[in-house]
Protein backbone atom coordinates (compact mmCIF):
# COMPACT_ATOMS: atom_id res chain seq x y z
CA UNK A 1 0.00 0.00 0.00
CA UNK A 2 1.35 3.36 -1.06
CA UNK A 3 0.14 6.68 0.32
CA UNK A 4 1.33 10.20 -1.42
CA UNK A 5 0.84 13.31 0.97
CA UNK A 6 2.01 17.00 0.75
CA UNK A 7 0.64 18.46 -1.60
CA UNK A 8 -1.49 21.93 -1.14
CA UNK A 9 -1.45 25.03 -2.56
CA UNK A 10 2.22 26.90 -3.45
CA UNK A 11 2.75 30.66 -5.32
CA UNK A 12 4.89 30.59 -8.22
CA UNK A 13 8.41 30.30 -7.31
CA UNK A 14 7.77 28.11 -4.50
CA UNK A 15 8.23 24.90 -2.99
CA UNK A 16 6.66 21.77 -2.16
CA UNK A 17 7.37 18.63 -0.64
CA UNK A 18 5.59 15.48 -1.33
CA UNK A 19 6.05 11.94 0.71
CA UNK A 20 5.35 8.86 -0.53
CA UNK A 21 4.71 6.25 2.25
CA UNK A 22 4.77 2.34 1.85
CA UNK A 23 3.46 -0.23 4.22
CA UNK A 24 3.18 -3.60 3.93
CA UNK A 25 6.01 -5.32 1.58
CA UNK A 26 9.77 -4.95 1.48
CA UNK A 27 10.18 -1.62 0.26
CA UNK A 28 13.59 -1.66 -0.34
CA UNK A 29 13.19 -4.02 -3.31
CA UNK A 30 11.15 -1.45 -4.97
CA UNK A 31 11.37 1.01 -7.50
CA UNK A 32 9.57 3.95 -7.06
CA UNK A 33 8.00 6.37 -9.83
CA UNK A 34 6.28 9.72 -9.24
CA UNK A 35 3.60 11.07 -11.84
CA UNK A 36 1.59 13.60 -12.04
CA UNK A 37 -2.17 14.37 -14.31
CA UNK A 38 -3.20 17.62 -15.10
CA UNK A 39 -6.85 18.34 -15.66
CA UNK A 40 -7.77 16.98 -19.31
CA UNK A 41 -4.20 15.60 -19.48
CA UNK A 42 -2.43 12.40 -19.51
CA UNK A 43 -0.85 10.98 -16.28
CA UNK A 44 3.01 11.32 -17.08
CA UNK A 45 5.84 10.22 -15.43
CA UNK A 46 8.29 12.82 -14.14
CA UNK A 47 10.70 10.83 -11.92
CA UNK A 48 11.43 7.77 -10.64
CA UNK A 49 14.12 6.34 -8.47
CA UNK A 50 15.64 2.34 -8.17
CA UNK A 51 15.27 0.87 -5.22
CA UNK A 52 18.61 1.12 -3.99
CA UNK A 53 17.98 4.71 -4.69
CA UNK A 54 21.41 5.00 -6.51
CA UNK A 55 20.38 6.45 -9.34
CA UNK A 56 17.47 9.42 -9.64
CA UNK A 57 15.79 10.25 -12.97
CA UNK A 58 13.88 13.02 -14.16
CA UNK A 59 11.93 14.20 -17.24
CA UNK A 60 13.09 17.69 -18.66
CA UNK A 61 10.33 19.62 -17.92
CA UNK A 62 11.45 18.97 -14.00
CA UNK A 63 15.28 18.59 -14.36
CA UNK A 64 17.00 20.76 -11.66
CA UNK A 65 13.56 22.03 -10.28
CA UNK A 66 12.96 19.08 -8.26
CA UNK A 67 14.63 15.69 -6.38
CA UNK A 68 13.58 12.43 -5.79
CA UNK A 69 15.25 10.64 -2.69
CA UNK A 70 14.03 7.99 -0.83
CA UNK A 71 14.92 6.21 2.71
CA UNK A 72 14.04 2.73 3.12
CA UNK A 73 14.29 2.57 6.46
CA UNK A 74 11.31 4.72 6.64
CA UNK A 75 9.80 3.32 3.79
CA UNK A 76 9.21 6.66 1.99
CA UNK A 77 10.14 8.39 -0.95
CA UNK A 78 10.06 12.24 -1.42
CA UNK A 79 9.44 14.83 -3.74
CA UNK A 80 10.89 17.79 -3.13
CA UNK A 81 9.71 20.41 -5.54
CA UNK A 82 11.32 24.25 -6.18
CA UNK A 83 10.59 26.58 -8.75
CA UNK A 84 7.02 25.89 -8.84
CA UNK A 85 5.49 26.91 -11.90
CA UNK A 86 1.90 27.15 -12.67
CA UNK A 87 2.17 24.44 -15.38
CA UNK A 88 3.41 21.79 -12.61
CA UNK A 89 -0.36 22.21 -11.14
CA UNK A 90 -1.87 18.38 -10.77
CA UNK A 91 -2.47 15.65 -9.32
CA UNK A 92 0.71 13.82 -8.02
CA UNK A 93 1.12 10.18 -7.32
CA UNK A 94 3.65 7.59 -6.48
CA UNK A 95 3.79 3.93 -7.82
CA UNK A 96 6.19 0.93 -6.89
CA UNK A 97 6.87 -2.06 -9.04
CA UNK A 98 9.55 -4.90 -7.51
CA UNK A 99 12.34 -4.20 -9.35
CA UNK A 100 15.72 -2.78 -9.23
CA UNK A 101 15.26 -0.08 -12.26
CA UNK A 102 12.72 2.24 -12.43
CA UNK A 103 10.61 3.64 -15.85
CA UNK A 104 8.07 6.49 -16.67
CA UNK A 105 6.21 4.34 -17.95
CA UNK A 106 3.03 4.23 -16.33
CA UNK A 107 1.76 0.74 -16.85
CA UNK A 108 4.87 -0.81 -15.65
CA UNK A 109 4.17 -0.13 -12.48
CA UNK A 110 2.23 -2.52 -10.24
CA UNK A 111 1.14 -0.54 -7.18
CA UNK A 112 -0.43 3.10 -7.07
CA UNK A 113 -1.34 5.29 -4.30
CA UNK A 114 -3.83 7.75 -4.14
CA UNK A 115 -2.87 11.23 -5.70
CA UNK A 116 -2.13 14.21 -3.58
CA UNK A 117 -3.23 17.53 -5.11
CA UNK A 118 -0.46 20.57 -5.85
CA UNK A 119 -1.72 23.84 -7.10
CA UNK A 120 0.65 26.35 -8.29
CA UNK A 121 -1.11 30.41 -8.10
CA UNK A 122 -0.74 33.20 -7.05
Amino acid sequence: QLQASGGGLAQPGGSLRLSCAASGYNFDWYAIGWFRQAPGKEREGISCIPNSGTRRNYVDSVKGRFAISRDNRKKSVYLQMNSLKPEDTAIYYCAARRFHSCSFDRDWYEYWGQGTQVTVSS
